[in-house]
């Protein structure tokens, strides 16, 4: 008896990575598949007729996906050649889809922390009104809720994205990997054409409570005209709380932001987003204010098949001004090739170059270089 319930048990186990094998392929994570009935008659057919009905409701409402990113980067800058092999992200998730309404999503990155935390309640009868509670992507710009795997560029979000959003470059704010703490109101009308975001969060980022009693407002808006164009606008409005200690440095951004201090931090965006057979191609503006600094920039990124879908050319234009006061501005071009040699996995090979760069807490105007491999496996 207790080797039936443990082959079962298995089979069970075995049923659920297989269903996440042949997921359907998306751009953001947390979706349901387009067609989870296949899936599940998939699921039945692993499970064994006999096994409880309760191992055949589980192997029906979880679904588990996860990735890997790593490879080498050569870089020089500032005269200096450094090298080395990294394990940028491994990330895991699982999906409870608790009723037809209700799900419950965990995502934990093995090489940095706990990423995502949150549950969705549909209250409409179609996709028009969703609430979500937990931690998650905000809604900030084009780019920000996007997954690294469907990002062309090695080093994923523009600068300004980057920046603004909480991803890594800001010290004020600290690497928050554009996640927050809070509720969004969420829903699609027209069949899909338009789409509505709305988040009230921390302002803090992962894992922390609000370092002080402001909340932050976020918007977004998509309007899809025609098949495969995008149109997206976000907006923020909010008071960021300073992490910097009273012994770090003063931020090179923003130096007359003293530690600990509570600031002005609003942020509006426009982009578009355009897929078809011939080429890929997304860009977007972005402005942002923190305190009385203003920064702004756009970019425009690309990928074009060469001869197949599975080999592209890479090709991207970064320009940001991280302080227009001061004259921040970098430029930043990137040209690769990229292989897709199975569904979401790839290989990547890319040169980047960028006009400055901060060194000692000091902005530099000095041109820089990098070549960076990648290789990407991804199950969904």
């Amino acid at each position: 008896m207790k080797f039936k319930h443990i082959s079962k048990t298995l089979a069970v186990t075995l049923a659920i990575f297989s269903s996440t094998a042949a997921m359907g392929q998306q751009d953001t994570v947390g979706v349901k598949p387009e067609n989870p009935q296949s899936e599940q008659r998939m699921l039945r057919k692993l499970v064994p007729e006999n096994a409880p009905d309760w191992m055949k409701d589980v192997a029906d409402r979880i679904q588990l996906h996860g990735y890997a990113q790593g490879g080498y980067n050569y870089t020089r800058k500032g005269g200096t050649d450094t090298n080395t092999f990294e394990l940028k992200r491994v990330l895991f998730w699982a999906n409870a889809q608790i009723t037809d309404r209700w799900s419950f999503l965990f995502m934990h990155d093995f090489s940095s922390v706990v990423q995502e935390f949150y549950t969705d309640f549909r209250i409409s009868k179609n996709k028009a009104l969703t609430v979500r509670v937990g931690q998650f992507k905000n809604g900030l710009s084009l780019e920000n809720p996007l997954s690294p795997t469907s990002m062309e560029a090695i080093d994923v979000y523009s600068e300004g994205v980057t920046f603004l959003t909480g991803c890594g470059s800001d010290p004020l704010m600290g690497v928050q990997y554009g996640r927050d703490l809070g509720l969004s109101l969420y829903g699609e009308t027209n069949n899909g054409k338009f789409r509505y975001e709305l988040d009230v969060m921390n302002g803090q980022g992962i894992n922390k409570k609000d370092g002080n009693n402001f909340k932050d407002f976020i918007a977004r808006l998509e309007y899809r005209p025609v098949k495969g164009l995008n149109l997206v606008a976000t907006g923020q409005v909010g008071r960021g709380h300073c992490i910097l200690k009273d012994t770090d440095p003063l931020s090179v951004y923003n130096p007359t932001i003293a530690p600990g201090a509570d600031y002005k931090r609003n942020r509006w965006t426009v982009g578009f987003d355009y897929k078809c057979k011939a080429f890929k191609a997304h860009g977007e503006y972005l402005e942002g204010y923190d305190g009385d600094v203003v920064s702004r920039g756009g970019y425009l990124t690309g990928s074009v098949p060469l001869g197949t879908p599975k080999v592209e050319f890479v090709g991207s234009y970064d320009y940001f001004n991280f302080n227009t006061t001061l004259g921040m501005d970098q430029h930043k071009a990137i040209a690769g090739l990229q292989y897709w040699f199975f569904k979401k996995c790839r290989i990547q090979v890319q040169y980047v170059y960028k006009s400055a760069y901060v060194a000692n807490n000091t902005f530099i105007k000095e041109g820089n270089h990098a070549v960076m491999c990648q290789l990407q496996v991804r199950f969904n």
